[in-house]
């Protein structure tokens, strides 16, 4: 796996990044880190002390246009980093209390985050990325992920298109995180932490109550009850010049129409609370 020919995520540029290509993510071939912090706000079960050591990359396979996160995901962000400077700053995030190494949004990096997670470190390393992953790539974390967490955005694969780029975004990502259960399992607990398995988030989109109940229909048909977590995102904050419906918080009867959806589903995990939807949850980058 290289930045040669790149082929690292689903849109497959097969660019020559390290002779200075630029492909979809607009990266260069050495990893660009945005942002490093303890991280309060992820899903208690990844750190029951709200404690979780995020490292943010930049850009990203997708670019949603709603993203939060778009300072940095929108194209090339950060300070380059080779794979021994990522091993300090996990090390760094460990030695100030961080309960996990949470790498957010990483495919584009992987050759060089790869080297950087040996040997193994003393802490979960969770792999929090935007669903839209080659099975292949996947394939490369084994061993040296122990918890996934994906987002399953979309089964509407015309919003997709519309909002990420990627119109084949349901059937790459339900394959991906199907590879993702396949390595690590069940949900395994110990005490009020997550150590393993699989927690997928799925952010609701205003105006589009049906591909969130699209999405937990998949989860429900594909996976036991307790195999997988999900985690039910309400915080949708708008983007300035965004169109309607996505000009708008979601409703209280949106999240409720798919909360009760998640339940009848027999679908174990997380909720959020109206007051999450603020821009102040957005790291400062």
């Amino acid at each position: 796996m290289d930045y040669v020919n790149c082929e690292l995520c689903p849109r497959r540029c097969c660019v020559d990044r390290t002779a200075g290509q630029l492909g979809f993510c607009g990266c260069p071939d050495e990893a660009l880190v945005a942002k490093t912090m303890i991280h309060q706000w992820e899903e208690p079960a990844l750190a029951p002390n709200g404690r979780s050591g995020a490292i943010f990359f930049g850009g990203c396979t997708l670019k949603c246009q709603y993203c939060q996160n778009r300072a940095i995901s929108g194209g090339p962000a950060g300070n380059r980093a080779d794979s021994a400077a990522l091993r300090r700053m996990m090390e760094e995030l460990i030695a100030q209390g961080a309960e996990n190494i949470d790498l957010v949004t990483p495919t584009h990096f992987l050759p060089t985050i790869l080297p950087a997670l040996e040997p193994k470190l003393p802490v979960p390393v969770v792999y929090n990325c935007g669903g839209y992953e080659r099975v292949e790539t996947i394939r490369a974390l084994e061993g040296k992920v122990d918890i996934y967490l994906p987002d399953l955005k979309y089964a509407d694969n015309g919003l997709a298109a519309r909002l990420s780029w990627a119109g084949d975004y349901f059937p790459v990502a339900a394959q991906a995180i199907t590879e993702m259960f396949r390595q690590v399992g069940a949900v395994q607990w110990e005490g009020e932490k997550v150590t393993k398995g699989v927690i997928i988030r799925h952010l609701i989109l205003p105006g589009h109550v049906e591909n969130s109940l699209k999405v937990l229909d998949w989860i429900g048909e594909h996976f036991a009850p307790g195999d997988v977590l999900v985690s039910l995102m309400r915080q949708y904050t708008p983007m300035p010049g965004l169109p309607a419906p996505f000009d708008r918080p979601i409703t209280d009867e949106e999240y409720d129409a798919v909360l009760s959806w998640m339940m009848l589903n027999d679908l174990e995990g997380f909720t959020q609370e109206r007051t999450a939807a603020d821009a102040v949850f957005i790291p400062d980058f």
